[in-house]
């Protein structure tokens, strides 16, 4: 299966300097990817001769004269930058010349400019945001992280339904099992949205294990955990800034003196595997579930092997036909919306 990737080129805080190399190495391992560059043609120029590549039947150059920096408002990137290297890759998927897009760029212009462009799939409201996280087990599905601070209990049933489809297509589980993150596992615990979210998922015909706390995520207890993006950003970097806790006061501690020194030493090998078994860089890629094609959302400060993470969650979600199978059960809830 051929697939075309758009790759904004100039977003993120690194750009070119990191979507062109990444892009490179995606090309030379998988022969069934195509990459679209889409950018300022001299600077993805010059960066591919600094690489020794050159475009190719399988590598082409879209030329934008714009760029979302990080700071741009959503709705100026959306309004006054339409030629902007963000939206023109998004173009791409909208038209079809593209089979996803994949974006360091500003979180909220993204998902604005996908949002007006791409528009939604037929029985969903809104688009979440939903991410990889590593358990004790291997690893689970949370959405939404961020772009929804509002949620009724029909868009947190909708996430589950976008959650379940998404695991089921990119990890290969025929019912993943789908649990609503609460303050307790009781069915009477949480707020009437919760309950009720809860309610729904319970009659949605998905494999709903019903409530799990935040400690559940990282035990691996479900495959797919729903929440809003409230909660979810939050749990979120607060994951992100314990790991980095954790990391540098093991590195203190390592270093206090010459025996923990000696001890550090002898550690490595074990503090290696641990460090590549919850490297963020191996979960890179946030999906934005929801829209009428595949986006997926690169962290702005990835570098190379993040990036070619990316681009890797985008292509398998093409090649596992995410968006049929996302139509496909909403219409079982909702049979009136019809087809994508």
């Amino acid at each position: 299966m051929e697939i075309t990737v758009a790759i904004d080129a100039m977003g993120g805080d690194h750009g070119a300097h990191v979507t062109v190399p990444a892009a490179l190495e995606i090309l030379r391992r998988d022969p069934d990817v195509n990459i679209v560059l889409v950018g300022l043609v001299e600077v993805i120029e010059a960066e591919l001769r600094a690489h020794r590549a050159a475009v190719s039947s399988r590598l082409r150059i879209h030329p934008a004269s714009e760029v979302v920096t990080m700071d741009d408002q959503p709705a100026l990137a959306l309004r006054s930058k339409k030629d902007s290297s963000m939206r023109v890759a998004v173009n791409l998927v909208k038209s079809g010349e593209a089979n996803a897009c994949v974006s360091a760029g500003n979180t909220g212009a993204l998902m604005a400019i996908s949002r007006f462009v791409l528009k939604m799939l037929p029985g969903i409201e809104r688009p979440a945001i939903a991410s990889v996280l590593p358990t004790l087990n291997g690893h689970t599905h949370v959405l939404d992280l961020g772009a929804n601070v509002d949620c009724s209990a029909e868009h947190l049933l909708q996430f589950g339904i976008m959650g379940a489809m998404l695991v089921a297509a990119v990890d290969h589980k025929e019912r993943p099992s789908v649990g609503l993150l609460n303050i307790g596992e009781e069915d009477i615990k949480g707020n009437e949205v919760v309950k009720r979210a809860a309610e729904l998922l319970r009659a949605s015909g998905l494999n709903f294990y019903g409530n799990v706390e935040g400690n559940d995520i990282y035990k691996g207890t479900t495959d797919v955990v729903v929440c809003d993006g409230f909660v979810g950003n939050v749990a979120l970097k607060a994951s992100e800034g314990l790991a980095k806790m954790i990391g540098e006061l093991l590195k203190q501690e390592f270093k206090r003196n010459l025996l923990t020194k000696l001890a550090g030493l002898m550690a490595t090998p074990v503090m290696n595997a641990f460090k590549k078994r919850v490297d963020p860089r191996r979960y890179n890629g946030a999906s934005l579930l929801g829209l009428r094609g595949i986006v997926v959302k690169s962290h702005g400060g990835a570098d190379i092997f993040a990036y070619e993470h990316a681009i890797e969650t985008a292509v398998e979600e093409v090649r596992n036909g995410v968006l049929r199978r996302i139509t496909e059960q909403i219409s079982l809830l909702h049979p009136e919306q019809g087809a994508a």
